[in-house]
């Protein structure tokens, strides 16, 4: 039988397929009022052993060493999930940017910066003063991806990875690789593969670190032997520091600010990618210009911002690119720089205002 409920308008869908008599009508419909019975509609499919999945298995056992009966029970216990798929169609980077910064630039997750970096001031002092990347910018990062810790996700991370590398080929080739990365995370850190759990990408932790991010930048602040970024917030710190230094982070150096064009030359400048390639004094010849004072040969990046009426124009810088390593969006590149200046901003006039006090 198929019970499906709707939460949004608190009613059982599909009900003419339902095989209950009127009994046992009322007491579902009983449940479902105070709330203690909710079936997902989600529908969801055991892996098939498809000639990828063969390929994956036979990849795990000859250069990994996995066990094969093993691994192949493992699989039976792993659902592909169709909602997975659907979020994939539909990410939030698709909205135009006045609807995305609305989002992210808000009091709840400007004042939970604040109180995360007073509940982690320790840390991000010393992580700040060890990486040399800016306390609000790693809070920033963190609040954009997880309010903070507080929405690491809950989808089972092998069935994410497994559904965007076997029943989704736009990005099998992505998601595969990372699903082998899983795997052997898991065996180095002594995990059960079917206990972490994530984001519909298979994003994992505090930070939402991929399983191949994990392996390469996930940090161990505390020096107790793990590297724990779903339960430990200092290592959730660090290792997102870690993660910006990898990439290239620049201390003491400028993200990105705003400028004005005259005239329509400057859009010969915009295109595809993030990297900065155009020097500054190239783009002023466009009729660019800002109140930021930047050396002629600075390398920069022009970008466009979608308003309700209009566009902004923004100049992204060598730092602007790291940030957009961790989600490849001019986007969530401004979204996380805009968060970390209004947490700085709120945090100053708190600091002020507790001295007058």
């Amino acid at each position: 039988m198929l019970l499906i409920y709707d939460l949004k308008n608190r009613e059982i869908q599909n009900y003419k397929y339902l095989k209950a008599d009127l009994y046992m009508k009322k007491i579902i419909i009983q449940l479902l009022l105070c709330g203690s019975f909710i079936v997902s509609a989600n529908a969801m499919a055991a892996i098939e052993e498809t000639e990828g999945f063969i390929h994956f298995v036979d990849n795990m056992v000859k250069n990994h060493q996995f066990d094969e009966p093993k691994l192949k029970q493992l699989f039976k216990s792993v659902d592909i999930k169709d909602n997975i798929i659907k979020a994939m169609t539909r990410p939030a980077e698709g909205l135009p940017w006045y609807k995305y910064r609305k989002i992210f630039m808000n009091d709840r997750r400007i004042k939970g910066g604040v109180k995360f970096w007073k509940e982690n001031e320790a840390t991000l002092l010393a992580v700040e003063e060890k990486y040399g990347v800016p306390a609000e910018i790693i809070s920033a990062i963190i609040g954009v991806e997880t309010l903070y810790g507080g929405n690491t996700g809950h989808h089972r991370v092998i069935d994410a990875l497994s559904t965007l590398a076997f029943a989704y080929p736009k990005r099998s080739k992505f998601f595969t690789a990372e699903l082998e990365n899983f795997l052997i995370l898991c065996r180095e850190e002594k995990m059960n593969p079917l206990d972490p759990t994530g984001s519909y990408a298979g994003a994992m932790g505090i930070p939402q670190f991929m399983p191949s991010s994990y392996r390469n930048f996930a940090a161990d602040f505390e020096g107790d032997g793990k590297r724990d970024i779903w339960n430990n917030s200092a290592d959730a710190i660090a290792s997102v520091a870690n993660y910006f230094v990898k990439h290239g982070w620049h201390k003491d150096e400028f993200v990105a600010f705003p400028v004005k064009a005259n005239g329509n030359t400057y859009q010969k400048a915009l295109s595809k990618g993030l990297k900065p390639e155009m020097t500054w004094l190239a783009l002023q010849a466009m009729g660019v210009d800002a109140m930021q004072l930047m050396k002629a040969d600075e390398k920069v990046k022009l970008l466009v911002y979608q308003q309700q009426k209009g566009n902004d124009l923004w100049v992204g810088l060598h730092n602007f690119y790291v940030i957009t390593r961790y989600n490849h969006s001019p986007l969530y590149g401004m979204a996380v720089y805009q968060l970390s200046q209004a947490i700085y901003k709120q945090r100053q006039q708190e600091s002020k205002k507790a001295i007058r006090l």
